[in-house]
């Protein structure tokens, strides 16, 4: 048997996500499109005595280290069904951001399931891994599949889409982290009264990405969430006007945030903005990267 298996995970910007009125289950349905991108935690599976997690890198220490992480879950539901015992020891490499609404929790949950079917050769089938991060959580099917990709239902019900063309980002860390949940519940609260559309995805987007037209996609781009954010972290609209102000051709927040993107024109471009973030003094810190990016990768 394979004694270590290393598993490299992107994460996401969702460069549409339309939000429904919320569903008696409590969750909405989604029409998210979801763009990967070339920002990666790596997660390593070692054979060992018990199931345990470790985690380095930025903001490591918000990261739980219990059966709630979703690499933990990933572990324990592959073990459940093929009668394994889940003895392993999970190492989490982070370089995506903690709670930043670039699926970072979502990521390693993916992660951990491929390098632990590598790990116990359990051979799953691919529809059977989408199934059981499906059961995750929402966005660990697309952490997954990578590339670019529609999700509906609650976002875990994927369709790949076709990108031509290389896209340049920059995304804005913000100095803490935002809730998920607590955003949903902000939006659900913003909305109390208001009949929601169904969502529905932009035609208009999916040609943009197809032709790798960077203007276009930057028409395109929307977020039914980013009110709900702005809405319990005010400052964030300084961080989006001072990238606009640097000649980012869109500028949104990432899913449910507090993480801000930015699309450039060019790799020159996006090196300005970045530039001119770091120095507005809206944010935390930079990253410069491209996309799309591969989904979960055994290295």
């Amino acid at each position: 048997m394979t004694e270590s298996v290393t598993v490299r995970v992107p994460a996401k910007v969702n460069v549409q996500l339309a939000v429904g009125g919320a569903r008696p289950d409590g969750f909405h349905d989604l029409a998210n499109v979801f763009l990967a991108v070339g920002l990666y935690d790596e997660v390593t599976v070692t054979a060992a005595d018990e199931l345990r997690i470790t985690c380095a890198g930025p903001d490591a220490g918000q990261v739980p280290l219990d059966r709630t992480n979703l690499a933990a879950r990933a572990a324990l539901e592959l073990a459940r069904r093929y009668d394994l015992d889940p003895a392993v020891h999970i190492h989490i490499a982070k370089d995506i951001p903690v709670a930043g609404g670039m699926a970072g929790g979502s990521a390693d949950g993916a992660g951990a399931l491929v390098a632990c079917d590598a790990l116990w050769g359990t051979n799953a089938s691919r529809d059977e891994l989408l199934d059981i991060c499906a059961e995750l959580g929402s966005d660990v099917p697309f952490s997954l599949v990578g590339g670019a990709a529609l999700g509906v239902g609650r976002g875990e019900q994927l369709r790949t889409l076709e990108v031509g063309g290389t896209f340049h980002w920059v995304f804005a860390m913000a100095e803490r982290g935002l809730s998920t949940p607590a955003v949903f519940r902000e939006f659900d609260r913003m909305n109390d009264g208001v009949r929601i559309p169904e969502p529905v995805a932009s035609q208009e987007l999916f040609d943009a990405l197809a032709k790798g037209d960077a203007g276009a996609l930057a028409g395109a781009v929307s977020n039914d969430l980013q009110p709900a954010a702005l809405s319990l972290f005010p400052a964030l609209a300084d961080t989006l006007a001072a990238g606009r102000a640097a000649g980012a051709l869109a500028a949104l927040v990432s899913g449910s945030g507090p993480t801000t993107a930015f699309l450039a024109s060019d790799a020159r471009s996006a090196k300005t903005v970045a530039e001119a973030l770091l120095t507005s003094g809206t944010c935390r810190s930079v990253r410069v990267t491209e996309s799309p990016a591969l989904g979960a990768t055994v290295l």
